[in-house]
């Protein structure tokens, strides 16, 4: 069975054709970061019109030389609902025109299944770790469609503080990788930041944190001209969040009695955090799976891996509603 799936919930254009749930025949990706990175975030209605000039070009390239497929899932929520139209039309025109299934697919949903693509030691039940720009969950996934969610964001999500402070200290957008990379050049130690544990919940609130990190840069503006304090003050800040992300999650899984977690979502590709997930793990007998590199970022591969578990089971859809701020009940 080769499925296609489209990915266009944010500012990434991707489509991947996946063969029998295991084979990748293709990823391919077009990222906006060169457009979106003047203004320091993205821009809603640069990306929607740049899925519209880049989609069928992609889809192309992923096709290739295929010229059918059995089925297309794409990405209908949660995102930016000019984003999500372009994926959601382009797929239903292709479904009638192929006369294929078509499946919608929960982006968040997808991100928590991300390393089974790669790692066929993934199995399930596992508890998955969502960490990206807009969101952070802890879910427990007992099956293909049966989750319980633990907790999630209730403000900045995890990769959202990395944008905002890397915005802070003037260092680039994305921020994530950027910090990434200046704190391993840094002291994590130099200065105590918060930890937001947010005790007796599952919940996540990395806002305060942020403005921990605004408010010592008001009180030591000098820092911002020494290249090694602002490495330091990203290893500081970095090593809190990794550490709030780290613990919560093995927690959750030692409190369910679960040996087994998936790390999916764009900081999942932080290095600090796969080196502190590898450590915990090992020392609390749990297994952590991560996706590679370029299938931590919004891709279709993972939207294709969702959408043959679907088709699979049934699942089939004529027409699709975009749901900018799907919620995790419903997916």
């Amino acid at each position: 069975m080769r499925i296609l799936g489209i990915e266009t919930s944010c500012d990434e254009t991707s489509a991947a054709v996946l063969i029998d749930g295991k084979k990748l025949h293709s990823n391919i990706i077009f990222s906006q970061v060169k457009e979106h990175r003047p203004f320091k975030g993205v821009v809603p209605e640069i990306a929607s019109r740049r899925h519209v000039e880049e989609i069928n070009s992609i889809i192309e390239k992923a096709m290739k030389p295929l010229t059918q497929v059995d089925g297309i899932a794409v990405t209908h929520g949660p995102g930016l609902v000019g984003s999500l139209l372009v994926g959601k039309m382009t797929a239903e025109a292709l479904a009638w025109a192929w006369n294929v299934p078509l499946v919608g697919v929960n982006h968040l949903e997808s991100h928590l299944f991300s390393p089974f693509l790669e790692d066929p030691r993934c199995s399930l039940p596992f508890v998955g770790l969502i960490a990206s720009g807009g969101h952070t969950h802890i879910v427990v996934v007992d099956d293909f469609g049966k989750y319980r969610v633990l907790g999630g964001t209730r403000d900045d999500s995890a990769g959202e503080s990395f944008d905002k402070v890397a915005a802070l200290l003037g260092i680039g957008y994305p921020g994530g990788p950027e910090i990434d990379c200046r704190s391993e050049k840094g002291d994590f130690n130099a200065i105590k930041f918060p930890r937001p544990y947010l005790e007796g919940t599952w919940d996540f609130s990395f806002s305060g944190l942020k403005t921990a990190v605004l408010y010592y840069v008001r009180k030591n503006p000098n820092d911002l001209k020494n290249k090694q304090r602002v490495n330091d003050i990203c290893a500081s800040f970095q090593a809190s969040v990794v550490e709030v992300l780290v613990k919560k999650t093995i927690k959750a899984a030692k409190q369910y009695e679960i040996k087994r977690i998936c790390v999916g979502g764009g900081v999942s590709a932080n290095r600090s955090l796969r080196k502190s997930f590898e450590m915990a793990g090992k020392l609390n007998k749990i297994k952590v799976h991560f996706p590679s590199l370029r299938l931590s970022t919004d891709n279709a591969a993972m939207v294709a891996f969702l959408g043959t578990e679907k088709i699979k089971r049934g699942h089939r859809a004529s027409q699709l509603e975009v749901n900018p701020s799907l919620e995790i009940a419903n997916w």
